[in-house]
């Protein structure tokens, strides 16, 4: 998602319309938005990214399936590095923060992610403000832009990180086995959970109101899905494709099964359990 940490024009007319009714508060007027200021933005700025023409969409989707790489590339390099000397739960939550890295750099730069827009792109058409037809277009364009993106990574991670000796094979094969190795329901519940995570990093990130909070709130989301070990579609694209690209153990077949479970659940888990959930209490409450 491409996130404005500033109002944009249409979230500031918005505010400004529901405070002379006494019904939303001003963002700077209270320590906390209230949940209407909170979707009123969430809406301007949705709505604008559906509106957005199709070629600066592409590319930048593109440039977050590239920025996202830093993070398993960190984990790949410290995983290599440490060998033995790191283990058990200091390794997972040495690992959990770097798996935050990328989505750090996606979320500042302001670039679409595909886990992002599966709340994000839902509210203006929950709102009847966009068709099913342009979400479905946002959707397909960021997605493909993500993987292009995620796969000129993680070709390049595969083969530079090797080369410069700052990544073992081995270490992709074991963040990949990690991903594909799941059962297709496990995959996909998986799935689900991370896409309620980066929903709820979308919401979150409009809820909060300085740069600090919203870092924060990215690191400690994303913090959540690395350390469970949930499959996120785009990030785990990357794993298991530096992985198949270096030869070590990972296929076609089980990055297109990793990719068709991870999408379907990211999907659900972003749309349903927050898009729909935080639209509907608030459209509940007046």
């Amino acid at each position: 998602m491409s996130t404005d940490f500033r109002e944009t024009g249409a979230s500031r007319a918005a505010s400004s319309a529901n405070d002379s009714d006494g019904t939303h508060d001003s963002p700077q007027d209270e320590p906390q938005k209230s949940y209407h200021t909170v979707l009123e933005q969430h809406l301007a700025q949705a709505q604008q990214e559906i509106e957005r023409p199709a070629g600066g969409l592409l590319l930048s989707a593109i440039s977050a399936g590239l920025d996202l790489g830093f993070g398993p590339l960190l984990m790949a390099v410290i995983a290599t590095r440490a060998g033995g000397d790191l283990t058990g739960l200091a390794r997972d939550v040495v690992l959990a923060l770097a798996y935050g890295v990328g989505f750090m750099f996606v979320v500042m730069g302001r670039s679409e992610l595909f886990t992002e827009q599966t709340t994000s792109a839902v509210l203006p058409v929950l709102d009847r403000r966009a068709s099913v037809a342009q979400l479905l277009r946002l959707w397909a364009l960021v997605l493909a832009g993500n993987l292009i993106g995620a796969a000129a990574m993680a070709a390049a991670v595969s083969t530079l990180g090797p080369a410069m000796k700052i990544v073992d094979v081995d270490a992709l094969a074991e963040m990949s086995s990690r991903l594909t190795e799941a059962p297709t329901l496990v995959l996909l519940a998986s799935a689900v959970a991370a896409g309620w995570l980066m929903g709820l990093l979308a919401w979150l990130v409009i809820a909060v109101r300085d740069t600090v909070s919203q870092i924060v709130v990215v690191l400690a989301t994303t913090f959540v899905i690395g350390m469970a070990g949930f499959h996120h579609s785009i990030a785990g694209s990357i794993e298991v494709l530096m992985a198949l690209f270096a030869g070590a153990g990972a296929t076609w077949s089980d990055f297109g099964h990793f990719l068709l479970w991870a999408v379907i659940g990211n999907a659900i888990g972003g749309s349903m359990f927050v898009g729909l959930l935080k639209f509907g209490h608030v459209r509940a409450s007046g």
